[in-house]
């Protein structure tokens, strides 16, 4: 190997290292800090776990039943205005969101437009579990959407016109062709959504303050007690929030190295 190659993969490899050993600054920290010997969970820590993972699922299943149509269009059509879809899907990452939250409470509290109108049927989306999937949708469905349309653009446009040219239907050419082929990033996106949904804070703080999850009882826990009764419900959240994406992470890889 020449050396300016050798100079230049030490060099990709020091800069790597640096950056990953800056972001792992705060979790080496956690794990330094956390109190083992005297680690318990406060009053209502497991029923804020419980909430968190229910409504999340919830949340989930919405965003991929609805997301995945409005991902595969913008991937495989083109239509007036579809410039401004793609404007909307990007608001809400764009927004921060404790202003996302407000702004959902403007349209969906008690005093909006929605909130008026379903609250006749005695709904409430403030303060309710219908409330906390509002939440949890909006700050999870752009990620997906976004994720699950990049997926679908990634797959070979003339696999699936020899499907259709074979006889199979535009709905069996989807579901044999293009969405297995798309499902290592469609799972990505799920996972996205799963990690947004489960540490949202800012919109569900001000929308759905109750039913209490794990991001707001972590700062309730913060504000009554302080920081010794927020690790043991960090810990948890952790414990609850990494295994959906990391299985989707050994999933890609393992289908890497297949395709080798």
């Amino acid at each position: 190997m020449p050396l300016p190659d050798a100079v230049g993969g030490w060099f990709v490899a020091a800069v790597a290292l640096a950056v990953l050993s800056f972001l792992s600054l705060p979790f080496l920290g956690l794990v330094v800090s956390t109190p083992w010997h005297a680690l318990s969970l406060q009053r209502g820590d497991l029923d804020a776990a419980g909430v968190s993972v229910m409504y999340t699922l919830v949340a989930v299943f919405i965003v991929v039943v609805l997301g995945t149509p409005l991902a595969w269009l913008l991937a495989r059509r083109t239509f007036r205005c579809k410039w401004l879809a793609e404007v909307l899907i990007l608001l809400p990452l764009l927004t921060p969101p404790l202003a996302m939250g407000l702004l959902l409470s403007i349209v969906f509290g008690p005093y909006g437009i929605v909130g008026q109108w379903v609250g006749r049927s005695g709904v409430s989306l403030t303060n309710t579990a219908s409330a906390f999937v509002l939440a949890q949708v909006y700050a999870g469905a752009p990620y997906y959407v976004v994720a699950a349309r990049a997926a679908f653009e990634g797959v070979p446009r003339e696999l699936e016109h020899m499907s259709l040219t074979l006889g199979q239907s535009p709905w069996r050419t989807f579901v044999r062709i293009t969405l297995p082929l798309a499902r290592l990033g469609i799972g990505a996106g799920i996972a996205l959504a799963w990690v947004r949904g489960l540490g949202e804070f800012g919109v569900v703080l001000i929308i759905a303050y109750y039913p209490q999850g794990i991001p707001v009882k972590l700062w309730v826990n913060l504000q009554d007690t302080g920081m010794s009764a927020v690790y043991p419900l960090l810990w948890l959240f952790f414990t609850i929030g990494l295994p959906v994406p990391v299985l989707f992470g050994m999933l890609s890889r393992r289908r890497a190295i297949a395709s080798r």
